[in-house]
Order: C-alpha cells, then structure tokens, then sequence
C-alpha cells in the first residue's frame, strides 16, 4: 500500500514522484545476506513499478538519477564524506568542493558573527584606548592573555580576518557556478509534463467541456497563465509553466550583496582611517597627524590629503536620571556636546549625540565617551606656576568614580607625581569610607596621594598619561609621618611639606572622547546593503511553482508542484481549474 502524510494524501519526495515504500521479500524469496543484494533486489522489484521510484523522465529532467534508485542512494553519502585514497591533490579538490557549498558560508558567517561578540563585551583600543589600559590594569593576568589574544583589537586580529577571508572565498566559489546554473535554467523552458499528474500535491480533473477543441482549451490555460506571470511552452498535449525565478535571482542577489559588502569593507579600511582625540571643554582639535591621541590609517591612506577642519568642544552636558528608584537611579539618559566647526573660513554650530555623528568634508565624528578633568595648579615654593591645566581623570563605575595622575617634572629639585581619585558627588559608605554616590558634579571631592623623586620621563620609554611610575619615587611624609593624603574641593589649596609648594584645585572641567572616521566607501556600503536586503526579501517571499494542463482522452488535469515552501499550491491548482471550467 502506498504511504499517506497526514492529510491522507499520497506522500511525495520533493520532486512530486512518490515516496518510496517498504516492501518484503516475497513468499519463497531468499532472503539477502548483504547490503549491497539488498539494495539490488529493491531497485529490480521496484524497476517500471508505479508506487516505487519517480519517473524517468522526471529524474532526466533534473539531471540525476531517479530517486530510489540504487545510484541515488549511493550518492547521498559520496557528498559529504571524503573517500579513501584521493592523494593530496584529490584531497585538495575535496575540500574546495566542501568550501564551497552554501552549507560551509552559512557556518563561517555564523563563526564571523560569534567572533565579532568579544568586540562589543570588551573594550576596543581602536574606539576607546584608555579604557583597554585601565581593562588591563584592573585584571592583571587575565587582561594580559586577552591582550594576546587580540580580544581588545577583535576587528583587526588575524583570526577575524582570517574568518571573513574564508568566507570571502566561500561565497566566490558558491555564487559563481550557481549564477551560471541560475541564468541557464531561465532561459530553458518549463519541464513537461510527467506522466502522473495526480501524484502532485495540487491537483483537479474535470471534462472537457462540451463544444471544445482541446488545442483551444490549451491556448487559453497558456494565456491565462502567462498573465500570471508565468513562463509557458506549450506542446502536444499539455502546458507547461513555470514561475519563481525570482526567488532564485534575490537568494543570489543577497549573496553578492553580502560578498561586495565584505570587499567594499575591506577597501575602506584601505583607503581610510580613523583616529581618537580626548577633547575638554574650551579646547580646539585640529585634524591633523599630530592633534591625535592615537591614530590608524588605512595601507593606502595618504595623509597629506586629510580634510582640513577644526572643532571646538564649547560645552557638553550630561543627563542622569534623579527620580527613578533602585537600580536606575542615577542611570545616564542624555549626552550632548556643543561643538563649533570651522572649515572654509566658515564656522557651524553642531549638536553632537551618541550614535549621531556630524559629517564634515566626508569624514564622521562620533561621541564616544566623557568624563571629569579637574584642573590642577601646582606652585613651588617661591609662588611660581610650576603646572597648569586640565587632567584627563578615566571613569570607573557607573559613579563616575574617576582616576587620574598629575605629574610636575618642572617642580624643582624634586619632580613631583600625584594620585588621584575624583569622587563627583562624595558621600560615606557603611564603613565610613569616600565614595561617589551620584554621577553629576554636586558635591565633587578630589582625594590624591603626594610622591617626589625621578618620575622616569627623561629613560626615553613611552609613559601612559593615565600611570604614575613610582618605582623612583617615595611618598611625601605629613606632620605625623605617614604618607600625606590631601582631600580637597573646587577652589582649595593645600600646602605641601619640606618646601614643596602647593597644589590648588581650581575647578573641575568635562570632556569627550570622539573618533574620527574617514571611509571613501560608504556610498558603495549604502548600495549593497539596499541590494541585500531587496534580495533577501525575493528569496523568502517569493514562491517558486510549476503548472501543467492536459488534455488527454476528455478529461483536463490541472497540476501544481510547489519548490520549497508554498501554502497556496492547492488553490492554485484549484483557481485555474474553476477558470478553465468556466
């Protein structure tokens, strides 16, 4: 008996021939000893039978062998495993095969969009270079594999890279033969007809209505067809149609979309660049090589031809929630930076938002971070400034408990390096111990630790701004003789002992981290990504469908077949049927 799906109708494979049966031996058979006679007696039992393997010509039509056929089902295991014996350069052209298939650029992006996770945990030395330092300080051992591992540089590492170069050859050698086969099977006409249309999961049978040649009723089922959008051809008995195509044109669409989009990234990180710039309020940034605090150009970036344009950072403003309760007080709800760009002797006023970059001459600027500078005077001993100005001060929790380093080679005798810890709105916790308890600057309180001797600046070694090497250096003793702890607000001065001068809080300024992008490719990146996601679209709403009509001994059978997911295959079916009738 032939097997029935669930709706009680004939169970087909997806080439509309049945699905095969389980048949026994017959009575007084010898039963088979091995696999492969077992196999060979089910392909001759089932040879010419109907309920046993799809039409030939079906399988002709496609290209393969008939479906339950002995080579068929030799050959589902031949595709994914690799045979014995192949030699190194069999071997090779296996694993290109495997390489690319669409199943192998499915997993690599998958691989690419895990490998990208680190690069949104962890803090990126490409956006924010103080926050990887403070990331390494702060863990120790752990900060320093990651280090290695390029898990603070996720995007340019060698193993990202070597990801999307994967994938990049992937999609290549998958797209390419499939666009070939693609544009071929277009321009083919319909398959025939196969030889049992009842077997297709759309179907109807009515007479031939009376007063009606069969050739007429084949003219109007191609005409009523065509309008449909189907492509025809027409034969001695029967129509053929067929329509979809799209879905096919919009799955590869969305793969070369997707494979010029990595190429397109690629060149832009070749002809572009991008650099970070702490900028306080009242400060001007110049863009040029060296107004950065760190920069990255592409490999075939020319400085000499950056844009020239400058930035005032006139003031910026932060939002913390003052209402909510538990754990969203507190929580930031705004930033914004006033900036004044000038440029072609002209001057604008922008608003600068996150994730709201301003545009200038083809290059971005993002708003990527902020914090507190205090700004220190220090004196010596005879009232002469020895050090003025704002300190970058990095922020540690959602507190915006910040710490920083001042450092005075200038002091005198003795250079001098303090420790600090900026405290915005200073309260007590249960011990009794200084804490920030509010991000906003209402009661700001600056703690430092005071040390003199050799701050290493003249060994010709790189120092981080946001580090004080004390290992030449000893703390300054206070009136009791432990290490001097100076606590201080806006506006006070504090003396320091053996003749040291003093050390003066004037006032506590913000300031914002931006980025600076140039990338010549981001028209380019619009386009495909248009392009990627139209073509998505066509490969998943797009149905793909074939159509027969035959006339054949006064009867008409009307047949759909649906190839892949198709809920109205029946009702096409049915919809014709009732017009042809009609």
């Amino acid at each position: 008996m032939a097997e029935h799906d669930h709706a009680g109708r004939p169970a087909h494979d997806d080439a509309g021939g049945p699905a095969p049966s389980r048949e026994r031996p017959a009575a007084g058979e010898q039963r088979p000893t091995t696999q492969e006679e077992q196999l060979e007696q089910v392909a001759k039992r089932r040879n010419g039978a109907a309920a046993g393997s799809e039409p030939a010509e079906e399988a002709a039509q496609a290209g393969r062998a008939p479906r339950g056929s002995l080579a068929d089902r030799r050959g589902g295991a031949s595709r994914t495993a690799a045979p014995a014996n192949l030699g190194v350069l069999g071997m090779a052209r296996w694993a290109w095969r495997q390489l690319t298939t669409m199943r192998a650029a499915l997993i690599l992006l998958l691989i690419l969009a895990l490998a990208a996770i680190p690069g949104s945990l962890l803090p990126q030395r490409i956006q924010d270079p103080g926050r990887v330092t403070t990331y390494i300080q702060d863990n120790g051992q752990l900060g320093q594999v990651l280090d290695r591992l390029q898990l603070f540089d996720v995007y340019s590492s060698f193993w990202f890279s070597a990801v999307y170069i994967l994938l990049m050859i992937s999609l290549v050698g998958c797209v390419v033969p499939r666009s070939a086969q693609h544009w071929k099977a277009m321009r083919a006409k319909p398959p025939k007809a196969p030889r049992r249309l009842g077997r297709m999961p759309g179907y109807e049978e009515f007479a031939l209505p009376e007063g009606q040649a069969p050739q007429a009723l084949l003219l109007q089922a191609q005409k009523r067809l065509k309008r449909a959008g189907y492509r025809t051809a027409l034969a001695e008995d029967h129509v053929a149609a067929e329509r979809g195509y799209l879905r096919e044109t919009g799955n590869l669409v969305f793969h070369i979309s997707l494979l010029a989009l990595v190429i397109t990234m690629a060149a832009g990180s070749l002809f572009g660049y991008s650099g970070q710039r702490v900028l306080v309020e009242g400060d001007t940034f110049t863009n040029s090589l060296v107004s950065y605090d760190s920069f990255e150009p592409g490999s075939y970036y020319d400085s000499d031809r950056m844009p020239d344009f400058r930035l005032r950072l006139d003031s910026f403003d932060a939002t913390f929630d003052t209402q909510a309760q538990g754990s969203q007080f507190g929580q930031p709800r705004s930033f914004l930076a006033k900036v004044t760009e000038t440029s072609n002797g002209a001057s604008t006023q922008h608003e600068l938002r996150v994730n709201e970059p301003i545009r200038i001459n083809g290059t971005r600027v993002y708003l990527t971070g902020n914090g507190y500078a205090p700004v220190v005077t220090t004196r010596n001993a005879k009232g002469q400034v020895t050090f003025s100005g704002p300190v970058v001060f990095l922020p540690e929790d959602g507190n915006y408990t910040s710490r920083g380093v001042i450092k005075v080679p200038d002091a005198g005798k003795e250079q001098l390096g303090f420790g600090a810890v900026l405290l915005p709105t200073a309260g007590l916790n249960q011990d009794d111990e200084l804490i920030s308890t509010f991000a906003g600057l209402e009661r700001p309180y600056l703690v430092m630790t005071a040390y003199k001797g050799n701050l290493g600046l003249d060994s010709g070694q790189a120092q981080s701004v946001y580090e004080l090497d004390t290992s030449e250096m000893e703390p300054i003793a206070g009136a009791d003789g432990q290490p001097l702890r100076l606590e201080m607000s806006p506006g006070k001065t504090a003396q320091l002992p053996d003749g040291l001068g003093s050390i003066t809080l004037d006032r506590i300024d913000k300031y914002v981290s931006l980025d600076v992008r140039h990338d010549p490719t981001q028209g380019f990146m619009l386009v495909f990504s248009v392009l990627l996601v139209a073509g998505l679209g066509l490969s998943l709403f797009v149905p793909r469908r074939r159509m027969w009509v035959r006339v054949k001994d006064g009867r008409v059978e009307v047949a759909a077949l649906a190839r892949g997911e198709d809920p109205r295959v029946q009702a096409a079916a049915a919809d014709l049927a009732v017009d042809l009738r009609d």
